[in-house]
C-alpha cells in the first residue's frame, strides 16, 4: 500500500504516518518515487496505536509494545491502565452528576447549593495543592 492508500484506509494524515514512522511505530517497506510503501499489516498496527492512544498510553509506551517479531503487550501495564481508567470514570461520573444537579438546582446561587460546593471542593482537591498545615499555624 502506498501512503495515500494508508491515509484513506486509516483516516490519518500523511504527516501523522511520517511522524509514527520517525518514532518507530510503523515502518515503510520502500518507496515508489517519493511515496512511501507500507505492508498490509500497517493498518493493524495503526489500529493498535489508536486503541492504545484512546486508552491514554503515550507514544513512547506504545513504542515499547512493538518488537521486531510483532506486538508484545505487557499485561501488567494493561491492568494498571484499566485501573487508572476506572478512577477517571468515577471522577468524571461524579463531575457529570454534579453538573446535572447544578443545572436544575433551586438554590438562588450555585454557591448556596451544598451539592455544588461539594463538587467544587472535590475538583479543587484534585487540582490544587493543599496549603501546608505548618504555614496555617504561623
Amino acid at each position: 500500500m502506498d501512503i495515500t492508500e494508508v491515509t484513506k484506509a486509516s483516516g490519518l494524515p500523511a504527516s501523522t504516518l511520517r511522524f509514527y514512522e520517525e518514532k518507530g511505530l510503523i515502518r515503510s517497506t520502500g518507496r515508489i518515487g517519493l511515496r512511501r510503501i507500507f505492508s498490509g499489516d500497517v493498518l493493524e498496527r495503526l489500529a493498535l496505536i489508536a486503541l492504545a492512544r484512546g486508552a491514554g498510553f503515550s507514544l513512547d509506551q506504545i513504542g515499547e509494545m512493538f518488537t521486531p517479531e510483532g506486538p508484545d503487550i505487557d499485561r501488567t501495564s494493561l491492568l494498571a491502565k484499566a485501573d487508572e481508567l476506572d478512577r477517571k470514570i468515577k471522577e468524571l461520573t461524579a463531575m457529570r452528576d454534579g453538573l446535572r444537579h447544578a443545572a436544575v438546582c433551586n438554590a438562588p446561587s450555585h454557591f448556596e447549593c451544598p451539592k455544588f460546593l461539594r463538587l467544587l471542593r472535590v475538583a479543587g482537591k484534585h487540582r490544587f495543592r493543599q496549603p501546608n498545615k505548618l504555614k496555617d499555624k504561623i
